[in-house]
């Protein structure tokens, strides 16, 4: 049974550094820098590094992504944490996606976008 705090739908919508940094995990497990990194690739603004690690600490807290205790690459620097999207963050992420997606269609049918 799902309880309420299992479900997606309490964590919509996402703030923009959330979305941005699940979407990040979901493709691959990351260290705080290469989240950054990848972020700034593809989002409209930078991600700093203050806005960063107070993101990530409330993902842990809200247990959408978890610290990974084993070390994804050998000689990897030992003060890197590595993070993985957990189960739940995944379907946040993927509501999300599907809420943005309602957005985008109402917006294309008052004519806003193509």
């Amino acid at each position: 049974m799902t309880t309420d705090r299992h479900r997606p739908e309490r964590f919509l919508p996402l703030p923009p550094a959330w979305l941005d940094i699940l979407l990040a995990l979901c493709a691959s497990d990351l260290h705080g820098y290469a989240v950054m990194q990848e972020v700034s690739r593809h989002a409209e603004a930078p991600l700093h590094p203050g806005t960063l690690y107070r993101a990530l600490a409330r993902l842990l807290e809200s247990a959408l992504i978890e610290e990974l205790d084993e070390r994804p690459r050998d000689g990897d620097d030992e003060r890197r944490r590595y993070y993985r999207v957990t189960p739940l963050g995944r379907a946040v992420t993927r509501a999300e996606a599907a809420r943005l997606t309602r957005v985008v269609a109402r917006a294309q049918a008052a004519n806003l976008i193509a």
